[in-house]
């Protein structure tokens, strides 16, 4: 089914609550291959992915070259590690939007993480947030968060079968969201208050603590879209 327009959703702690288990199994799967000293104020970081996060401190304890090929053990590690916590919930209404925007909109849907593959797929389906692999853009061959939304993006033009969206616009709960969303010249909405004073900053026209007080109506006003 064609759509006119694309959603670009992040997944931690703007679909589900899953932001703190994350960071978790990510400092152990790091502190597995001797990793200890991590700065984990992830706004020192150019990029906050999994895969630059993990190179740039590999690169700083072993002083050697990172290579891509070391995520595979670290993500089963990393999986393991997430799995020994309480299943992740939705953020208030997520399954609800996103199950109303795939059906009853002419808006696309695709997901754009910082995460790994499978403990982004881990987050999704324990939530029981409808998805599809096909719409699913991750770090695990991505450092940036640019070239992970920009990823996501063309693999939704293939899925929903159109050249172009007239209008694209972005959610998510970070600082990082917000400049990606600038820097890729997309609407951006601001999800969960834990960032207001940084969304404030970024002169972020949108703000919702949860997905029960998004109003496609209110965005669609903010950002010019017919």
């Amino acid at each position: 089914m064609k759509k006119k327009n694309l959603i670009v959703f992040d997944i931690d702690d703007t679909l589900t609550s899953s932001d703190q288990k994350h960071i978790d199994a990510l400092l152990f799967g790091m502190k597995n291959i001797g990793i200890d000293n991590v700065d984990t104020d992830w706004r020192n970081y150019a990029n906050a992915t999994d895969s630059f996060i993990i190179k740039t401190n590999y690169e700083k304890t072993f002083n050697k070259d990172f290579s891509l090929d070391l995520l595979n053990d670290f993500e089963e590690v990393m999986t393991n590690r997430f799995l020994t916590h309480p299943d992740s919930k939705e953020i208030t209404g997520a399954r609800k939007i996103v199950d109303f925007l795939i059906h009853e909109t002419n808006y696309g849907v695709c997901f754009a993480t910082g995460s790994l593959l499978k403990p982004a797929l881990l987050k999704l389906e324990q939530a029981e947030i409808t998805f599809s692999e096909k719409l699913l853009e991750t770090s695990n061959t991505i450092y940036t968060r640019e070239e992970i939304v920009a990823s996501a993006i063309e693999k939704a033009k293939k899925y929903y079968e159109v050249d172009d969206f007239e209008h694209v616009i972005s959610f998510g709960d970070g600082l990082w969201d917000a400049t990606t969303a600038k820097n890729l010249d997309l609407h951006f909405v601001g999800v969960n208050e834990k960032n207001l004073a940084d969304f404030k900053k970024q002169n972020v026209q949108y703000c919702i603590s949860d997905w029960e007080d998004f109003d496609i109506e209110k965005a669609e006003k903010i950002f010019n879209i017919n």
